[in-house]
């Protein structure tokens, strides 16, 4: 007498698609994070960190040592006048020249810009150097949270949110603006690599009503927006669900992830953001849709 086969129901492959490692103002090295997604089980992930592909590029070099899937990405900041505008890039050629050429000239305008700021703290009074602030950095990209961590280090101010609050964030005096592409620039840099750039978090962009965001997201899709991100920590359901809404009307792929920075952001963790988020794998898929499409038509 045979048995029946009981189908039993597979277990929901989860990822994240917007992690930073040390390789900008993360505090996990690409190693560890692709050591902690696959103890999580996750299926996918994609190391985006700010205006760098060095992340990526290492976390590639284990992908063997892994059953989670790495997605080659970035996380470009572009100019935007009435918030924050960050495009994500996915599935990229790490090795593009225009795209290298590009980071560079960007990490090149920052690395003034961190000189820039231990000035003006020194001339606050501050006790700093830029050799202890890169130091924190643990060798990678530098940026104002390492500075706010010397800060607190230094016992200047108490946490890394009273830094920003007191000295770092626009406004404060030892902000310094800082050198974006425009959006444009950012998303073509991304498609000329054959990736898909994707609108990461769009409530930074501060629009004041939702005509105004359809406004922004049309612009942006006629420029080249692929995506926009609507699963993220501080979203919620109300929010996500309009993000899901946009998307669908201008013919955008969705995206998601946790915007993993480890201890800088001890409340967000890999792959489920502050518990709930849960990214389904169907949105890779999508993602390799939309860069095969492209690539094909160009």
């Amino acid at each position: 007498m045979s048995v029946p086969r009981v189908n039993t129901p597979r277990k929901p492959a989860y990822i994240d698609l917007h992690i930073h490692s040390t390789a900008s103002d993360g505090t996990l090295s690409p190693q560890e994070i692709i050591k902690t997604a696959d103890k999580l089980g996750l299926r996918a992930i994609a190391i985006t960190d700010h205006d760098t592909v060095d992340g990526s590029v290492e976390a590639l070099q284990h992908q063997d040592s892994s059953s989670v899937e790495i997605l080659p990405a970035i996380e470009i900041s572009a100019s935007f006048d009435f918030g924050a505008m960050h495009i994500l890039g996915y599935l990229i050629r790490l090795d593009d020249p225009p795209l290298r050429q590009t980071v560079k000239v960007v990490q090149e305008a920052r690395a003034t810009r961190n000189l820039q700021i231990v000035k003006k703290l020194q001339d606050l009074g501050v006790d700093i150097s830029y050799d202890e602030i890169s130091e924190a950095s643990g060798g990678g990209q530098i940026g104002r949270p390492h500075i706010a961590q010397v800060l607190v280090h230094k016992g200047v101010v108490q946490n890394i949110n009273e830094a920003f609050f007191k000295l770092l964030k626009k406004g404060r005096p030892a902000y310094v603006e800082r050198y974006r592409l425009l959006p444009v620039q950012a998303m073509q840099t991304i498609l000329q690599a054959g990736g898909v750039p994707v609108l990461a978090h769009p409530f930074t962009l501060n629009a004041k009503t939702q005509a105004d965001l359809d406004r922004i997201v049309a612009g942006l899709k006629q420029a080249g927006l692929k995506g926009l991100e609507a699963y993220y920590p501080g979203h919620g359901p109300v929010r996500t669900a309009q993000y899901e809404r946009l998307a669908h009307r201008h013919g955008l792929v969705i995206t998601g992830g946790s915007d993993f920075h480890g201890t800088v952001k001890p409340g967000v963790h890999m792959g489920f953001g502050g518990g709930d988020l849960r990214i389904p794998y169907e949105l890779v898929e999508e993602l390799k849709r939309s860069a095969s499409s492209h690539t094909h038509s160009s």
